[in-house]
């Protein structure tokens, strides 16, 4: 797949904004009259935004790059964007004004160990570290543990977009499947948004379209989300049900890398499930270590001569 096109991006984004938003909302007088389409018109965004026509007209047709800070601003607000959609809007500026603009594969980053030592350091608390594309690039025992489902495919990283919208068990797993379905497309827009030239991206999202009809139509809808704190909740095939919040803290010295945690609330039933989660967690690394250590034993049996 192509690499996102930025000034694709910016139509759609800005287009899908304007029909969003109602003339009431956006405080429009009607007079009576009769509109055809929802949402408001590109005049009326200019007019709110105190730009001319010709000029929003050229930002809405994907031309972002001369446009200043203050310019964005009374967009922002003459559209009603949140703050997930108005730093949406200052990230796709910002690629348009880049230099770079060739498609390019990253390599993987290597981890700092004392990153996995935070993560490991957390036994009661299922912890990971991800990209903006949902690789999982590191995660402690009850973070897999919790996720198991998503590890069972032996493919690395683990990828939560593709678990989410290809894997068979994912409709069970997330209980509430839509929300968790706009929340992973919200997250890869706004990736696409930060870093449209990022080529793993690019395919991701290719072969999730291709592969899921329910992928390809939120995708449409350029909607984004800003995903820090708040409640998921999980059906594990080990404990059952689990309402867990969560934090997603950006790591400051690794740009672009996410450590979301999970918790449960102290005599809650969550809270004992979690800890049944990681009694069965331990239980199962140690039948591992276990069975790897005799394969071992056979196989130095085997060589002897």
């Amino acid at each position: 797949m192509e690499c996102v096109n930025n000034r694709g991006e910016v139509r759609e984004f800005l287009s899908s904004r304007r029909a969003k938003i109602s003339p009431e909302e956006a405080g429009v007088p009607l007079y009576g009259q009769r509109r055809r389409v929802p949402g408001l018109r590109r005049e009326e965004v200019a007019q709110l935004a105190g730009v001319s026509v010709d000029y929003y007209t050229r930002l809405e047709k994907g031309d972002l790059s001369g446009a200043s800070e203050s310019v964005l601003h009374a967009i922002a607000e003459a559209l009603h964007m949140d703050e997930a959609e108005r730093a949406h809007l200052f990230d796709l500026a910002h690629a348009a004004r880049s230099s770079t603009r060739e498609p390019r594969r990253r390599a993987q980053p290597t981890l700092r160990p004392s990153l996995q030592r935070i993560l490991d350091s957390m036994a009661t608390t299922p912890a990971f570290i991800r990209n903006g594309r949902l690789d999982v690039l590191a995660v402690n025992p009850l973070g897999r543990a919790l996720y198991a489902p998503a590890f069972a495919d032996p493919t690395l990283p683990a990828n939560l977009a593709r678990f989410c919208f290809l894997h068979p068990q994912a409709t069970a797993f997330y209980p509430d499947w839509d929300d968790a379905a706009n929340t992973t497309v919200a997250i890869l827009r706004t990736e696409a948004g930060r870093d449209p030239y990022d080529r793993q991206l690019s395919d991701l999202v290719g072969e999730l379209a291709i592969r899921s009809d329910a992928f390809r139509t939120r995708w449409a809808a350029h909607d984004v989300r800003l995903h820090r704190t708040g409640t998921k909740h999980f059906h594990h095939p080990v404990v059952g049900d689990l309402d867990l919040a969560f934090d997603a803290l950006e790591l400051p010295g690794e740009p672009g890398l996410t450590l979301t945690a999970y918790t449960a609330e102290a005599g809650t039933p969550s809270a004992d499930k979690l800890a049944l989660l990681g009694s069965w967690s331990a239980t199962r690394r140690q039948q591992e270590s276990a069975n790897s250590t005799e394969h071992q034993t056979q196989a130095q049996e085997t060589e002897s001569p």
